[in-house]
Order: C-alpha cells, then sequence, then structure tokens
C-alpha cells in the first residue's frame, strides 16, 4: 500500500471516529441533564476506573497509554459539556 492509500484509510477511520464521537458528545449532555434533575455529582472517578479497567484488557501494551491518554481526555470533554 503506498501512502496515499493509507491515508485515505486513516481518513476513512477519521469520518467514523468523528460520527461516534459527535453522537458520544450527545449522549453526554443528556446524562448532564439527568445528573442535575436527580442531584448526582458530574464527576464520577469509579465510572472512569471501571471505563479504563474494561479498556485496558481490549487494547495491546503497545497502544495502552495512547488509549488511557485519549480517554482522559474524553472523560474532561464530557465533564465539560455536563457542566
Amino acid at each position: 500500500m503506498d501512502l496515499k492509500q493509507l491515508r485515505a484509510e486513516i481518513d476513512k477511520i477519521d469520518d467514523e471516529m468523528f460520527r461516534l464521537l459527535s453522537e458520544r458528545m450527545d449522549i453526554s449532555a443528556k446524562v448532564a441533564e439527568y445528573k442535575r434533575e436527580n442531584g448526582v455529582p458530574v464527576h464520577d472517578p469509579l465510572r472512569e476506573r471501571e471505563i479504563l479497567d474494561k479498556l485496558s484488557h481490549k487494547v495491546s501494551d503497545d497502544h495502552k497509554d495512547a488509549i488511557t491518554a485519549l480517554y482522559k481526555q474524553l472523560f474532561e470533554l464530557s465533564r465539560a459539556i455536563q457542566k
């Protein structure tokens, strides 16, 4: 495969990631509404730890640090939306 083809594959994945991340942020807004209505705190460290633990079993050691960093950033963005 040449560089152009590899980049086309990345672009295709990026399009799907964008769609999924947008959907995730929309759901985060709904979570925020639920939390406000029910007096639930925005930050839930236990939930975040559960997600990271689950992911750590799915990803290779080569990518574990990158995936963890990505999800920590996603958590921060979700909390920002929820505030």
